[in-house]
């Protein structure tokens, strides 16, 4: 059994243990929050056995063995730094961390004490993304990818009433790209790896964060678009298009309905849905990294999570888009 630590007392972490419970070699240790009382009331909630408000005692505890992160991005590195030094396995939602200085020294860090360190891009792993990727090579040479995550958040409205939440707040490293982007950027640089140039335009808010934003990717035969927004909702699905066909999928994010229209008419459906809860898929392969003794993952590798962190990062530069956290970096 893997004895879990938990950072980050919301609902992504509420599905992370519903799912992970689902999965053999799962066991729920201890939770961190800054608060006494919000980390009693959530282990409570999840029976858990062990409550901490000091970070760096949770991570030298011998009562856990890895620990998932849930927290906000702009503490993702800190965290996840001062786990793997005590020598802790991590897996940390994604984006992994605020830009490409922070996401390198959690790589290094897993390197040196010789932990594993995953991203937690849940639709990697996923039956429907498999089906993509096996498929890819009967479409012929690719031309184009398109893949859109809108979804007009919940905390947008209280935004329009002047109240500013979390979700649109520069020091902890959000935004609609951050949030959403990164869902159609991580498939396409699995799928085709980093292009040659990037275009990146959006619309900012007050706070400095963004609402909206589009991305054109060139590579040396192919062009890709991707578009993002925390403020409309969009039904497009993503397409892949080849010379001998095109593949659509329902959505990138979670990818379950793939259809492939090939050029002679015939129309192929390579749907995979899932069997249990969608983030028990990532759980698995973090246990299995484990188990086998690896310590990176071939899907979410550590360099197809720094090619993302990579365009991210040149997507906010020319978008004019600054956190915190990169002044921290800038100066050191």
């Amino acid at each position: 059994m893997i004895r879990f630590g938990i950072i980050g007392t919301n609902w992504i972490t509420d599905q992370f243990i519903e799912a992970a419970r689902e999965v053999e070699g799962f066991a729920l240790a201890a939770v961190y929050s800054r608060t006494e009382e919000r980390a009693k009331e959530f282990a409570a909630k999840h029976g858990i056995p062990l409550t901490f408000t000091d970070l760096e005692e949770m991570a030298a505890s011998t009562e856990v063995d890895a620990v998932y992160i849930a927290s906000p991005t702009s503490f993702h590195e800190v965290q996840a730094v001062a786990c793997m030094r005590a020598g802790k396995h991590v897996l940390c939602e994604k984006p992994a961390a605020s830009n490409s200085h922070e996401l390198q020294a959690m790589i290094d860090a897993a390197r040196e004490n010789e932990v594993v360190f995953l991203e937690a891009m849940k639709s990697s792993f996923l039956p429907g993304f498999q089906a993509v990727m096996d498929a890819l090579p009967s479409l012929g040479t690719i031309r184009r990818y398109t893949a859109s995550y809108c979804q007009y958040s919940s905390r947008y409205d209280a935004y329009r009433r002047g109240e500013i939440l979390n979700a649109f707040k520069p020091e902890f490293s959000n935004g609609a790209l951050m949030d959403l982007g990164v869902y159609c950027i991580y498939p396409l640089i699995m799928l085709f790896g980093a292009p040659e140039s990037v275009m990146a335009s959006g619309t900012l808010l007050s706070t400095g964060v963004d609402g909206q934003g589009s991305i054109i990717a060139r590579y040396k035969e192919m062009e890709a678009t991707v578009t993002y927004s925390k403020i409309s909702n969009s039904s497009v699905p993503a397409e892949i298009q080849g010379e001998e066909g095109t593949m659509t999928i329902d959505s990138i994010n979670l990818p379950r309905k793939i259809n492939i229209r090939y050029r002679d008419g015939r129309v192929e459906e390579i749907s995979a849905p899932e069997e249990g809860a969608v983030m028990s898929y990532e759980t698995r392969a973090f246990l299995d990294l484990i188990a086998n003794g690896k310590r990176e993952s071939d899907l979410n590798s550590h360099a197809n999570s720094l090619a993302v962190m990579s365009l991210l990062d040149e997507a906010r530069r020319q978008q004019g888009i600054v956190f915190p956290a990169d002044m921290k970096t800038n100066s050191g």
